[in-house]
């Protein structure tokens, strides 16, 4: 089955700075490790457009979006919180990952393909409405779901979001939209702090307890989001797939393996084909082990091509 595999030579021009986990080499490393596993030649790959201010207003309150390009550097960098900054090719970047979830989201919507993959830096679901943070810039995913509801008409999108730290950006932006559902795992008591107690009822927050392993993600998805997935019935899926739960990766204290992220991945792939004739649209979100990365990217994408 094809699917799309979106993204843009600025991802890999973006870099804030010397010995900076979310780096340059990361999706490098995914590149790599998919063509020489021939999964690329599986999927079509796509050059991703610049969202459109209009697209970026769907999701952000536009002062955010004049600070940024404000504040973009011509040289060196700028700093936007203690761990975030801008190079020159930021701002390019960031509207480019932005873009390529609209274009996933479209490709996907009218049927070109059923599964998308947006291979984008800098990553966005910690960017809030009004504030970037947490690497991030623009909610990427965010973006791409409201281009959905407001412009392509979706009634219903469901979030799936597995990064080890709370997408509290897409929180921030989505909850209490009851056109979405939001679904996710994180790690307790790690950075951004919060998501323990859910800011709208379209949100299943399920913080997991630092040392925990994959049973621990086991039962959240079995026990808490596909209930909430199948009463609620989406007609597309969006994934904010991080891999930095992984037991190899110190941003965090999580155990799971590289068949963890294997199973999540499938489940969402079973109840996306059951409840909207598969249609997938997932992002590059954490993941900072760079070899672990490049392997869960892969089984990530295996299963959204239905190769395992």
């Amino acid at each position: 089955m094809k699917a799309a595999y979106i993204t843009h030579p600025s991802f890999v021009r973006h870099e804030m700075g010397a010995h900076h986990p979310e780096c340059p080499e990361r999706l490098a490393a995914i590149s790599d490790r998919l063509l020489q596993r021939g999964i690329l030649d599986l999927m079509d790959s796509i050059e991703a457009p610049a969202a459109t201010p209009e697209q970026i207003d769907r999701a952000h309150d536009m002062r955010l979006y004049h600070e940024l390009r404000a504040a973009a550097p011509s040289e060196g960098y700028a700093q936007v919180d203690p761990d975030t900054a801008m190079n020159p090719h930021t701002w390019t970047a960031a509207l480019h990952a932005a873009g390529a979830l609209v274009l996933a989201t479209e490709l996907v919507a009218r049927g070109d393909y059923r599964r998308a993959f947006c291979a984008v830096r800098p990553p966005g679901h910690h960017a809030t409405s009004a504030q970037a943070m947490g690497f991030c810039f623009f909610n990427n995913v965010a973006v791409g779901i409201r281009h959905a509801l407001d412009v392509l008409g979706l009634e219903r999108v469901a979030l799936v979001d597995f990064d080890v730290h709370h997408g509290n950006g897409s929180e921030d932006i989505l909850a209490g939209d009851e056109r979405v559902l939001m679904v996710s795992t994180f790690q307790q008591r790690l950075y951004p702090f919060n998501g323990e107690e859910a800011r709208g009822s379209n949100m299943c927050n399920v913080g997991l307890p630092p040392y925990s392993d994959g049973a621990a993600l086991r039962e959240a998805v079995t026990g808490r989001w596909l209930p909430a997935l199948r009463a609620f019935a989406p007609q597309m899926v969006f994934v904010s797939a991080g891999f930095d739960a992984h037991r190899e990766d110190d941003m965090s204290h999580l155990g799971w393996r590289d068949e963890d992220f294997a199973w999540v991945s499938r489940e969402v792939v079973r109840f996306a084909d059951e409840a909207c004739e598969g249609r997938i649209v997932s992002t590059l979100e954490g993941g900072y082990h760079i070899p672990a990365l490049a392997r869960c990217v892969e089984l990530h994408l295996r299963a959204l091509l239905l190769l395992d």
